[in-house]
């Protein structure tokens, strides 16, 4: 658990750095902040790319996919209509129960608590030497799908606060289409799978996300087409052939073992962007502080509200424990789901694009906290996750 616990230390300093840094750099910050998103962004796209190159898809029982992609449905939807809920019904007041208006910045601001944060998950599972569990693989398949779901939860959201656009159904043909070609070219493409040519791809990846980002905002900058790398990079990965000759894929069982190739040289670079990613996931977070001067509430009832979204939140992820009974035990379906508990880049994006649609006050402020609570007990969660199925 050694490099779980320095990934934890990583998320945290990166978190620190996070508050302080733009204040500090003040003048600099924004050229700064985006240099730190496309790094953020090319870190996840070179561990998902590793991630879909382990990946097995077992194309005779696609039945099996689809209950996947319904628990995955599920670990999307109801952590956002908790949150979502307790944002309207305790966080504002009786008369705005009954009005639309006062539902949509709750709705936007509650999918801060949806999606798992897949590269977090697994770097610090893989980093706790559970890659060859059951946990692992369902974990692998259930955050995929949960992140694809947040993505298309978020079109109807954003259709309701600017209205029906055409960008939305662009978005959902891209979605669907690299799907399909990861379904149809699994490991037919015979590239390179060393760590250089995997940093060109995921700099390949997110070069097109951004410029794909930037030429549609000179179209119509309140709804751009946002691609998220998250899905692209996991396709690449795995339509990518392993190497001929190369002995029969096992998942590995060592502590502190990285997806992707297996020789030392591999397992040594993909530690370190998995490291740096982590820092730069708290990096990403928003400032807290700016945040906190829309707060009209004291620090105790804000900590319970943090509290009480952080447990709604992590209950919302909890529905495989009443599935697979025939796959897995009690203690190992409690895993996967608390396994699903980490976020972090993709739930900090949505309190940025809240905070970018004027959403502010105490939904907000407590958005905001649960997230970064939450970050600073990924490494709980993780441990939580091995205790349970040493």
């Amino acid at each position: 658990m050694n490099k779980v616990l320095i990934y934890s230390l990583l998320l945290i300093v990166g978190l620190l750095g996070s508050q302080f840094l733009p204040h500090w750099f003040d003048a600099l910050w924004d050229s700064a902040s985006l240099i730190l998103r496309l790094a953020t962004m090319t870190a996840l796209a070179f561990i998902m790319i590793h991630v879909g190159y382990e990946f097995e898809i077992d194309r005779s029982r696609p039945k099996d996919l689809a209950v996947d992609y319904g628990v995955a449905a599920t670990a999307a939807a109801f952590p956002w209509i908790f949150v979502a809920l307790y944002f309207v019904f305790v966080l504002a007041p009786e008369r705005a129960w009954q009005d639309l208006e006062s539902w949509k910045p709750a709705l936007l601001a509650g999918r801060f608590a949806a999606p798992t944060s897949a590269g977090v998950l697994f770097s610090m599972l893989a980093a706790a030497g559970l890659s060859a569990t059951w946990v692992f693989r369902k974990a692998r398949v259930l955050a995929i799908f949960d992140d694809l779901d947040t993505v298309l939860l978020m079109i109807p959201l954003k259709m309701l606060m600017v209205g029906m656009r055409w960008q939305m159904a662009v978005i959902i043909v891209i979605m669907f289409s690299q799907l399909w070609l990861a379904w149809r070219y699994f490991r037919r493409l015979r590239w390179s799978v060393r760590w250089p040519a995997v940093m060109i791809y995921s700099a390949g990846i997110v070069a097109v996300s951004e410029v794909l980002y930037q030429a549609s905002k000179l179209v119509d900058d309140v709804v751009p087409i946002h691609v998220e790398v998250l899905l692209p990079a996991f396709v690449l990965g795995c339509v990518l052939a392993r190497p001929a000759g190369s002995d029969p894929h096992t998942d590995d069982v060592r502590e502190g073992h990285q997806e992707g190739p297996e020789d030392e040289i591999e397992q040594k670079v993909s530690g370190i962007v998995s490291g740096v990613f982590m820092v730069l996931v708290g990096l990403g977070m928003p400032v807290i502080a700016t945040i906190m001067t829309e707060n009209d509430r004291g620090w105790g009832v804000i900590a319970v509200h943090v509290l009480l979204v952080t447990v709604l939140a992590n209950l919302g992820k909890m529905f495989p424990v009443f599935v697979y009974r025939t796959e897995a035990s009690l203690r190992e379906r409690l895993a996967v789901s608390i396994g699903m508990w980490p976020r972090g880049e993709v739930g900090a994006g949505v309190l940025i694009l809240s905070l970018s649609y004027g959403i502010s006050g105490p939904m907000i402020v407590v958005a905001a906290l649960s997230l970064a609570l939450n970050l600073v007990l990924t490494g709980v969660f993780i441990a939580m996750v091995k205790r349970l199925i040493r």
